[in-house]
């Protein structure tokens, strides 16, 4: 198992002019704030050293603001300014860069076509130096019961002739990859490699023009043998880790029929769909991109979008999202996003972020990768220098020179964290959780204290309309009118309980953790909590102790109508909540509802602390007062005013129900309506940071029984070739242990892309 490794065709796309500044620019994100997002594939990275290069080649350039290396998906997202003192932006210089220090860079994400190339060419490798050290060790067994002079003779010499070309074919993964290293002015872990393999096939060769006894062909045909099945293990493991997004990809369309004015069709690439266009959607097809439904009725599996089976019956004017398996009739839908904003690509780039994210743990691990080149070899040379002045046996020491290149090696330490963390994001997005950010994981094995959100978090967010006071019908009509313009639980249900007597009202303002503000019939009217709808007066606030969310509405700060609502729990809050007691943590309710309908969702749950009337200023003043008390706090929140408070936990979680912003502030995002997504976050988190220490240990204990193992010469380049890649397999192993974590609990989770395009909330 080892890194670094490039291609046949690698120099020919070296150079950052392979790709014009148009061509660049078309494949940016803005940011907003003169900010850009570049990400690229760089396919020849494979360990912590490789990732520290390609980051810091970026990181020194003037305009670049943010580099970080994807290893699972080999691919790398840097962060640039548009301009620097008024000048343009060269983009080109990003690829350059990453050409300069050795490394491919594309606009492109390599297909699963490609990825399995690579699967067969490692595994042809494996074939070749596997029969190759088969037959070697066959000549080598005749050799050791004691054939004459002459036989051993013929025998190394076929084994020499075996050894050779399995070594040229199997081998120039690892030689390749060395010398692009060396290049560049730079080491890797496939240096020491390369010099243990040819230096060992040399001394042998030596050894049979000499007619001696010994030689070591079939130690440095196993050793390539046992390298690269490390490799390709590495490569399949890292593949299965990453199975959610391989399947989400391979789920979405790669084109669409596109209907044009005259009636025609033709095939069009997924990219070359823009918003307006028509689709047409054959049965048996899958949605290609989000849109409505523009003529045609059809049954939809929609199991992808809202985790149930049941077909759904589907006509004109109905909202389709990317994925959706068309069943029974012909559709012509009009898109309304793009391919690259649809449900599955942001589904796909949410979950890379959270591969490439970088816990405190991966620091060490790439410090570590980033010495091992200089350390091993003065290893090697400090041992070939003993061996011989002390001992006096130069061949011996060379043996042993080379058994300590191949055995110091620290791909185990480097594995230790990315692949857990990717393990673990795999395993939530599996049981309907998405992590946003690796890290995350980290900080949410260390949380003590879970605040919630009570509307649209706690609770369903689907109140409903129980009792009306008003002073005339007339009242109830503007707040119709002004809730119309709002995506609030409450707005929503009362708009929908008054729809045919909706008001128009103009120039509606909403002010976030208060209400609505319109001038109608020359007065000013308010919708909200009796606060703000009253301009604060306090002479003027009354708040009854009842457990229902009311809303009033008033005109020039003098209430003229209230409306009652009750809105149900969450399926699974009882559950949740009793379970985050069980781990020993605290919890609270942090709320800009009533103080009386807070407490009374606190004590039908068992919540230890009920905050109510909060704004969203004050939310995120309750996470300051929690953390000066010590407590890392776990937010969840689903609007736009909890947003603050997600973005100032420890760490935070919204539903996918969620307003965008809210999703965009907060670290992990749940797809179902159920609240168990909270404690299964936390115990998978707690697991994976036990699952990173225990990595590190067993990387740690193998190099340091290892190599003095070697130095001592008890070690031939066979036993290090197969301890070394032995260490790796058992990491990469016991980090998917995390996979059949809780297999035994059953917790019902949606599909988790359920809600992705619900419209925005300010609960």
């Amino acid at each position: 198992m080892t890194c670094c490794m490039v291609n046949a065709e690698a120099m020919l796309a070296m150079s950052g002019t392979s790709f014009s500044a148009e061509e660049i620019a078309l494949s940016s994100h803005p940011l907003g704030r003169g900010l850009h997002q570049l990400d690229l594939s760089v396919p020849d990275v494979h360990c912590g050293a490789c990732i520290m290069t390609v980051e810091k080649a970026l990181a020194a350039l003037p305009f670049v603001t943010r580099a970080r290396v994807n290893l699972t998906s080999k691919r790398v997202s840097c962060v640039y300014l548009e301009a620097v003192d008024g000048v343009p932006t060269d983009t080109t210089r990003i690829l350059s860069a990453i050409g300069k220090v050795g490394y491919r860079a594309h606009l492109s994400t390599p297909t699963p076509s490609e990825t399995d190339k690579t699967r067969n060419q490692l595994l042809i490798a494996v074939g070749v130096a596997g029969f190759g050290a088969a037959n070697i060790m066959l000549l080598s067994v005749s050799v050791w019961s004691g054939a004459d002079a002459a036989t051993r003779d013929m025998f190394h010499w076929v084994s020499a002739m075996i050894a050779a070309p399995a070594l040229v074919y199997a081998g120039r993964f690892f030689y390749k990859s060395a010398w692009n290293a060396l290049k560049h002015g730079r080491t890797n872990m496939d240096v020491p490699i390369s010099l243990a393999v040819t230096l060992s096939y040399a001394v042998s060769l030596w050894e049979t023009m000499h007619h001696g006894e010994h030689a070591w062909f079939d130690a440095t045909v196993a050793l390539l043998f046992f390298l690269l099945i490390g490799r390709t293990l590495d490569h399949v493991m890292r593949e299965k880790a990453r199975a959610a997004i391989n399947g989400l990809a391979r789920m979405a369309p790669r084109g669409a029929l596109l209907l044009s004015g005259d009636g025609s069709r033709r095939y069009v690439p997924i990219e070359e769909v823009s918003v307006g266009d028509e689709i047409a959607v054959a049965a048996g097809d899958r949605i290609p991109v989000d849109g409505v439904v523009a003529r045609g009725k059809s049954d939809l599996d929609m199991s992808i979008v809202t985790g149930e089976s049941s077909p759904v019956s589907i006509q004109e004017g109905a909202v389709v999202s990317s994925g959706a398996m068309n069943l029974t009739g012909s559709l012509v839908v009009r898109a309304t996003k793009l391919a690259r904003n649809s449900l599955l690509a942001e589904i796909i780039a949410l979950i890379e972020a959270a591969e490439g994210g970088r816990a405190r743990y991966r620091p060490i691990a790439d410090r570590a990768a980033a010495l091992y080149s200089p350390v091993v070899h003065l290893l090697a040379l400090l041992s070939f220098l003993g061996w011989g002045v002390l001992g006096g046996d130069w061949k011996q020491a060379l043996l042993v020179a080379v058994a300590v290149l191949i055995i110091t090696c620290p791909c185990a330490l480097g594995l230790a964290v990315p692949v857990v963390q990717v393990v673990a994001a795999g395993e939530l997005f599996r049981r309907g959780v998405m992590v946003k950010d690796g890290s995350a994981l980290e900080r949410l094995a260390e949380v003590d204290a879970v605040a919630f959100d009570k509307t649209g978090t706690l609770t369903l967010g689907r109140p409903r309309l129980v009792n009306v006071n008003t002073e005339g019908s007339d009242f109830i009509g503007i707040a119709a009118g002004l809730a119309n313009h709002s995506k609030h639980p409450l707005s929503q249900a009362l708009a929908r309980e008054y729809a045919s007597d909706i008001l128009a009202c103009q120039n509606v303002e909403e002010v976030p953790g208060g209400g609505l503000i319109s001038i109608y019939g020359g007065a000013e009217y308010r919708l909200g909590n009796r606060a703000f709808a009253c301009r604060d007066l306090e002479a003027r606030v009354f708040e009854a102790d009842s457990p229902f969310s009311e809303v009033v509405l008033a005109r020039d700060g003098v209430i003229v109508a209230s409306f009652d609502f009750d809105d149900s729990m969450r399926p699974g809050a009882n559950t949740a909540v009793e379970e985050l007691r069980t781990m020993g943590l605290k919890t609270v309710i942090f709320s800009g509802d009533r103080q009386s309908t807070v407490e009374n969702a606190a004590r039908q749950l068992g919540i230890d602390v009920a905050l109510g009337g909060l704004t969203p200023k004050q939310k995120v003043e309750e996470c300051e007062n929690l953390k000066t008390r010590l407590h890392r706090v776990f937010m969840i929140g689903d609007g736009i005013n909890d947003a603050p408070a997600l973005a100032a936990a420890h760490v935070s979680m919204a539903p996918a129900s969620a307003s965008d912003i809210g999703r965009q502030a907060s670290d992990l995002v749940f797809f179902n309506d159920r609240l168990d997504a909270v404690p299964l976050a936390i115990s998978v988190a707690r697991r994976s940071a036990g699952l990173i220490r225990q990595n590190f240990v067993l990387a740690i204990a193998y190099n340091v029984l290892a190599v003095p193992i070697a130095i001592a010469g008890y070690a031939t380049p066979l036993i290090a070739a197969v301890a070394m890649s032995t260490s790796s397999i058992i990491v990469v192993s016991n980090s998917l242990r995390l996979n059949t974590f809780g297999r035994g609990r059953q917790v019902e989770m949606a599909s988790p892309l359920v809600g992705l395009n619900t419209e925005a909330r300010s609960a």
